[in-house]
């Protein structure tokens, strides 16, 4: 990946969509669109900008979140997760993913949608109940919350892809 201009302002400029998308939603519990948008960023631009859209677009809305920022450790975990979502972006666009037909594609993009979700609330959820102990009822009563953004993830990844397979289309077009 070369830091072009170009790459650097497509990098700010879907850190800070995932900022405003968190603002939109914050009154939806753990709709988290965000994942697909640093998904998309990997899938169009790579593994590193990907992972450098989830973490900075991730600790502006942990930073600066109008409930309070969160606790350190969480933080950390947040933004480590958040970034993770970036590689699975690249690595679908390594895998042959034009060739699959409409309902593979789906299935793929639903299963990579929960694989997004689990990245990043699994490390979230056991650094906050490593925190705020005790672990397992913490843990554990997280699963219930854990589920929605799984669900929605679930039906997310599908439904917008055909907006990345777009800019896909035309980033191919500049380069």
């Amino acid at each position: 990946m070369t830091h072009t201009p170009r790459l650097l302002t497509r990098v700010a400029l879907f850190s800070a969509l995932i900022y405003v998308l968190s603002w939109a939603t914050v009154y939806l519990p753990n709709m988290k669109v965000i994942f697909f948008i640093v998904f998309s960023a990997g899938f169009l631009w790579g593994a590193t900008a990907g992972w450098l859209v989830g973490t900075i677009g991730m600790g502006l809305w942990t930073f600066f979140n109008p409930f309070g920022p969160a606790g350190l450790p969480v933080a950390v975990a947040q933004v480590f997760g958040a970034g993770l979502c970036g590689p699975v972006g690249a690595m679908l666009r390594a895998f042959r993913w034009s060739r699959l037909n409409r309902l593979s594609l789906n299935a793929l993009l639903t299963a990579i949608g929960a694989v997004c979700t689990l990245l990043y609330f699994v490390p979230v959820n056991a650094m906050d109940a490593w925190v705020y102990q005790p672990f397992w009822p913490r843990f554990l009563s997280a699963i219930p919350w854990t589920a929605i953004s799984l669900v929605s993830n679930m039906v997310v990844f599908p439904l917008l892809f055909p907006v990345t397979r777009y800019l896909y289309k035309r980033e191919s077009k500049l380069q």
